[in-house]
């Protein structure tokens, strides 16, 4: 296959479009050929993964009050969903069920605090309460203590209730958890009702699909019968940004979450690809050859009054800086093979971030101080290595590796609170066995969250 600047894109379409179209799309890539060894960078430890030591926290089984049948269900849905959501956290050293009293407390008077901050439990926190289902609604009394205060233990104790299913029970279960975190993780809000939005192979079509952000509930938002790529949800959750391929070439298509439909966004010459958000959704950048090469363009949300911000060529992938919404990170091939470059959001100030190999794909975190991206940094024929998802450090242009003899790993995203990152892999190389895989900021609790044939996926804002 050709050469081109979307490597990571293009393997995946090389199956599934005609060569006039992929070529088309390649024209707006920056590829070129080999390129120097990358000069080993020092290790720097990373701050999303530094602070106070994790809290030790209990989680017990929800005492059943009702004898409606679909209590059972429910029940074991929330308890599930509960206790892998504050595993997920981060920030938190799980008490084992196997640790645990032999009781179920249900409510403030049946708790024993002692036995739960006791050996071999020695919980610091303990979350527990009761669920029921009472005339077609589920009904959760969730309540949070803290087991070395014998005195004033609760720190706070929260009712839910919804239609009775047990997928009601896994949304109350996030919302729970969400309310445990902000409350006893610095403030930083949850991440347990976020979304995650991707591209999934659907015959000889690519669709965007949505699932929760631990892997349950996936479904297609999009049934266009075509090939579309690189989903990007707004700001506030109202439109999904994606590229999809028509005779027209690839362009910039609009997704109305609210409307659930697609809404109008012109079209325009070349190829169309890699639509980012603003910060304060006022704003999309996009890669564009409308002038003849892939350059980067700002518009309005609507797509109109576009215009450029770069001017050499070979320029994709943009995000913007989440904390300031006055800087973009983005990919160019100007000076040889793709490399992370980040400039003002005028097209200003541009420096350079990466010192060779292949960069692509940056993703830039909540606090504006990180950039996660994909990079091979010894690409070229019969290098070493192979193509890893990395964090630099912007100010310092230091960089750390979160993976290592995975597979190829691409299109990572942050998570709104900083903590996580979601990314596809191709374990064993196979052109259709993408999947979509997320991890902790620091690299670690690796968790495969779809099967074969998903890939590009992006972290809801909230």
């Amino acid at each position: 296959m050709m050469p081109g600047t979307f490597r990571s894109i293009s393997t995946r379409l090389a199956t599934r479009v005609s060569q006039p179209a992929l070529k088309s799309l390649l024209a707006a890539a920056l590829f070129l050929c080999a390129a120097p060894m990358l000069h080993a960078q020092d290790w720097f430890h990373l701050e999303t993964s530094t602070g106070a030591d994790r809290i030790r926290i209990a989680v017990a089984d929800f005492k059943p009050q009702s004898a409606d049948p679909n209590t059972a269900t429910c029940k074991r849905a929330f308890d599930t969903t509960l206790f892998a959501d504050l595993n997920v956290a981060g920030i938190f050293d799980m008490v084992s069920k196997s640790q645990l009293p032999q009781v179920t407390p249900g409510v403030p008077a049946e708790m024993n605090l002692q036995q739960w901050a006791a050996p071999p439990a020695t919980a610091a926190m303990v979350a527990f309460g009761n669920l029921s289902v009472q005339s077609g609604r589920i009904i959760v009394n969730g309540f949070l203590d803290d087991a070395k205060n014998t005195q004033f233990p609760q720190i706070f104790a929260k009712q839910y209730s919804e239609e009775a299913s047990e997928d009601q029970a896994r949304q109350i279960a996030h919302r729970f958890a969400d309310e445990i975190i902000a409350r006893l993780g610095g403030g930083i809000t949850g991440i347990a009702e976020t979304k995650i939005y991707y591209v999934k192979q659907t015959g000889e079509n690519k669709e965007i699909w949505e699932m929760d952000y631990d892997g349950a509930n996936q479904h297609a938002i999009t049934h266009l019968g075509a090939t579309s790529i690189s989903p990007r949800v707004s700001p506030d959750n109202s439109r999904i940004a994606f590229s999809s391929l028509s005779r027209d070439g690839f362009q910039i298509r609009m997704y109305s979450l609210l409307l659930n439909r697609i809404v109008n966004f012109p079209t325009a010459p070349g190829a169309n690809i890699s639509p980012a958000w603003a910060p304060s959704g006022s704003q999309l950048a996009f890669s564009s050859s409308r002038s003849g090469r892939a350059e980067i363009w700002v518009s309005d949300p609507d797509g109109h009054v576009a215009h450029k911000i770069t001017s050499f060529g070979r320029d994709a992938s943009p995000t913007w800086n989440p904390k300031t919404g006055s800087q973009i990170a983005w990919i160019s091939g100007r000076t040889g093979l793709p490399q992370l470059y980040v400039m003002d959001s005028d097209g200003s100030g541009v420096q350079r971030m990466t010192d060779g190999g292949y960069a692509s794909s940056p993703s830039w975190s909540p606090n504006g101080q990180f950039l996660a991206f994909a990079w091979d940094r010894k690409y070229g024929p019969g290098a070493p290595g192979g193509q890893d998802i990395y964090i630099m450090e912007i100010a310092t242009k230091r960089w750390i590796q979160l993976t290592h003899d995975i597979g190829r790993c691409d299109f990572p995203s942050w998570s709104p609170d900083g903590r996580h990152l979601v990314f596809s892999n191709n374990p064993d190389g196979h052109a259709d066995h993408w999947r979509i895989m997320s991890m902790l900021a620091d690299g670690t609790q690796k968790r495969a969250l779809t099967g074969s044939g998903t890939d590009m996926p992006n972290w809801s804002w909230k």
